[in-house]
């Protein structure tokens, strides 16, 4: 049985700390107020307590750690477990920022580790089925969507109710329209804290014209959790505080006399099964744990809901004005893509990337900042790209591949991620992971067997075949491929090192030394630092700095 830590054992921490007991996986209770110890061990015998959360990172019996702790704390906290090769849970919102929780996302590909959040909405037995409903057509097209969440409920100070309340509403929309909105606006006043909103409206606006809005509050007399979506065939409610938790409306429009006509049908209950979502989620987790799966709310659905937050908390702090959400419309957003390219929703695109003719970004990938793909690229779920990286023509990123900041990828080169792949047998699951460390360059038509680790700012011969690591500043070529010598930061080979042992860079005069059998370092530059900026530009050609006899 996989074994579970809870972090925070506050309002929410309670029930999570009960469901994972209950499910046998409850191994640790992390809490800084210690008086709790006394309660578990009253409660929840043979349960571990513990106020200091090193002793739960260090622990190699925890396989996993969920955070039900401030969600200013979610980011250092998620980011220490990953370090700690620990699976991670972590409350919603994922973050405060979209920079955080791109960080979190990618930290969590990195290590090979699954990152989920509690959007428990999703798991709700009647919010599973009307998903169903609406993915087999039962709704038509999805018209308009709105939810409720009122309360005279549990008020904060450290977060609004915009970011208190309404991360699980839009996780739900997003996933039942199929789309990011191409704008966004929300109103709302403070009431009892000057600068926390008490009550806000956010309106969200899809391409084909699809309209959602999302009205939550802490200021309410009574309790009201409901969602209504609207579609060319049938209306659904979901009423969480009914007995009936799901009802359908078969409604129509007829045209009397040029009038639009309602007609209006009997409603018809749905059953769903009665089914706590809170252990659904806990389930689901485990389950993911176990089989290595993504779960259904991870690291990148959530990136997609804080996206949204964070854009209407800048029309919030506007006024209300429409704002534009960036990685989803052809004008104002931060990334262009040609009309020909297909970017499926939801995925994370940075400011200032361009993506070319009949290029594909697959859902869940993620892909940093100022990046280009050129034509015919594809970039599958689960890719994580980072900034300044540029993808030649003809060129396919599969699940497993992790790119470091300012890659060259050559024209048509290849990457795998099963080591021995057959048709018929399904190795889903099985995808093995490939890094490309900052700052290195693949050539066209050369091939990356799975599993591999191409260091820092190596080199890879066009046509190459790599079936083993390279290390930092190594250059191979050949097939297989071969160590041929070191070659520096700027692309140059690296010969005829001095009497200490110390070669120079014809081009940049950056030195590099051999720091042990196999490791050369650039003595000029922090090893964990990008080439500074006016460095980056050349002003020789490769046969002018190499053959300077020739140039004479």
């Amino acid at each position: 049985m996989t074994r579970i830590a809870v972090v925070g054992m506050g309002y929410w921490g309670k029930n999570l700390v009960r469901v994972f007991h209950k499910l046998g996986a409850l191994h640790t209770v992390c809490d800084t107020v210690s008086s709790k110890k006394e309660e578990i061990e009253h409660e929840y015998p043979g349960v571990s307590f513990t106020s200091d959360m090193n002793r739960v990172l260090a622990d190699t019996n925890i396989a996993a750690v969920v955070f039900a702790t401030p969600a200013a704390d979610h980011f250092r906290h998620a980011m220490a477990a990953f370090d700690a090769q620990k699976d991670v849970y972590v409350e919603k919102p994922l973050a405060l920022t979209v920079a955080d929780g791109r960080a979190m996302v990618e930290a969590a590909a990195r290590t090979s580790r699954i990152l989920m959040v509690g959007h428990v909405l999703r798991y709700h037995p009647a919010v599973r089925t009307l998903a169903k409903m609406v993915e087999a057509g039962e709704l038509g097209e999805i018209r308009y969507v709105y939810s409720n969440r009122l309360n005279i409920g549990k008020i904060r100070t450290e977060e609004n109710i915009l970011w208190s309340f309404a991360p699980h509403d839009i996780s739900v929309i997003l996933a039942l329209v199929g789309q990011y909105p191409e704008r966004v606006s929300c109103h709302g006043s403070a009431y009892l804290n000057k600068g926390v909103p008490d009550v806000t409206m956010s309106n969200l606006e899809f391409p084909g014209g699809v309209r959602g809005h999302v009205f939550v509050s802490w200021l309410h007399p009574f309790k009201e959790q409901r969602l209504v979506v609207v579609g060319s065939r049938k209306m659904v409610v979901f009423d969480d505080t009914s007995t009936e938790k799901l009802v359908a409306y078969s409604h129509g429009v007829e045209w009397v006399n040029d009038v639009p006509t309602a007609i209006k049908a009997p409603r018809e209950r749905i059953e769903v099964d009665d089914q706590e979502p809170l252990e659904n989620e806990c389930r689901h987790f485990l389950k993911c744990i176990e089989e290595r799966t993504n779960p259904l709310t991870d690291g990148r659905e959530a990136l997609a809901v804080l996206e949204v937050l964070e854009t209407c908390q800048d029309s919030l702090e506007k006024g209300g004005v429409p704002v534009t959400l960036g990685g989803t419309t052809q004008t104002g957003r931060p990334f262009f893509a040609h009309p020909t390219a297909i970017v499926d929703e939801p995925c994370s695109i940075g400011a200032g990337t361009r993506i070319w003719h009949y290029s594909h970004i697959m859902k869940n990938a993620v892909i940093g900042e100022n990046c280009v793909f050129g034509q015919n690229c594809n970039v599958d779920s689960g890719v994580v790209v980072g900034n300044d990286v540029k993808v030649q023509n003809n060129t396919s990123l599969y699940t497993g591949l992790i790119v470091e900041d300012n890659v060259f990828l050559g024209p048509s080169c290849v990457f795998t991620n099963v080591t021995n792949p057959r048709s018929e047998i399904s190795r889903r699951g099985l995808y093995e992971k490939t890094i490309l460390r900052r700052g290195c360059t693949i050539g066209a038509n050369a091939t990356i067997l799975c599993g591999t680790t191409i260091g820092r700012y190596a080199f890879v011969g066009a046509g190459a075949v790599v079936t083993k690591d390279v290390p930092d500043y190594g250059l191979v070529m050949g097939n297989p491929a071969r160590f041929r010598g070191w070659i520096s930061r700027h692309g140059l080979p690296l010969r005829n090192p001095d009497a200490d042992g110390v070669y120079v860079c014809p081009e940049s005069g950056l030195r590099y030394k051999e720091v042990a059998p196999g490791i050369i370092r650039c003595l000029d530059l922090d090893e964990e630092a990008p080439m500074p900026e006016e460095m980056r530009v050349g002003t020789k050609s490769y046969d002018a700095i190499m053959h300077p006899e020739r140039s004479a």
